[in-house]
């Protein structure tokens, strides 16, 4: 049995990229716990005290039905302001993600992709690699960056910063589960051809299962694993 732990900006977030994995983690009798750092919605307001707070309430709702879906443990809300992260000392969200590490011990980690286009995402993986530096007894072994639909690709860059995933998972058996799950998100669901729409998701678990011989995969690039 492994400890995982998904380490996300926004609800929602934990759904998209690694939603598939973690229900096969569970099934597999991995536990698995969720950090979801920011507050998520309030940058779509002009300002971010204008945003209804039963609103952001609802969202937190929405995600731990999704989470009782794919058979995370717990999830864990950090509040950080959405889109904003910027405006954080890198040091306060390092300590968020540090703290949780202490608490829970995983062995793995998933967490976003260093080159996404969202500013809150990039932040997110720095305070995860920072806080997971191998010193002392470490407990995190393996480290994973998950694409996020709407800001992975979205990122139009060339060079070192693109997505290059070299480790596939099948889910063959919990696609259904992660669209059942994504529905649960109401407010973060949106119309194909979005990304963030349930015939896209399908479409790109699709994909990426061609490339490795599946029906339905997720892909992931490994940082670091020591065996």
């Amino acid at each position: 049995m492994s400890n995982i732990l998904v380490v996300a900006a926004h609800p929602d977030d934990e759904l998209l990229g690694v939603g598939g994995t973690i229900c096969r983690h569970v099934n597999n009798g991995d536990v698995a716990d969720c950090l979801i750092l920011g507050e998520g919605m309030t940058s779509r307001a002009e300002k971010r005290e204008d945003w209804d707070k039963n609103t952001l309430s609802e969202l937190k709702s929405q995600t731990l039905k999704a989470a009782e879906i794919l058979g995370f443990r717990n999830v864990y809300f950090s509040d950080f302001p959405d889109n904003r992260f910027d405006s954080v000392d890198l040091l306060d969200i390092i300590k968020e993600v540090d703290k949780y590490i202490q608490r829970l011990k995983p062995q793995i980690i998933y967490t976003h992709h260093y080159g996404d286009l969202n500013i809150d995402h990039r932040r997110t993986f720095e305070a995860v690699i920072t806080a997971s530096r191998p010193v002392g007894e470490y407990p995190v072994k393996e480290i994973y960056c998950f694409e996020t639909p709407s800001s992975t690709e979205w990122n139009f860059k060339y060079g070192g910063n693109v997505f290059k995933p070299n480790v596939f998972i099948g889910i063959d058996d919990t696609i259904d589960a992660k669209l059942k799950a994504m529905e649960c998100y109401k407010s973060e669901i949106r119309d194909y051809p979005h990304p963030r729409s349930i015939k896209a998701l399908e479409i790109i678990a699709a994909r990426w299962g061609t490339v490795v011989g599946k029906k339905y995969a997720e892909a992931f690039e490994l940082i670091r694993k020591v065996v």
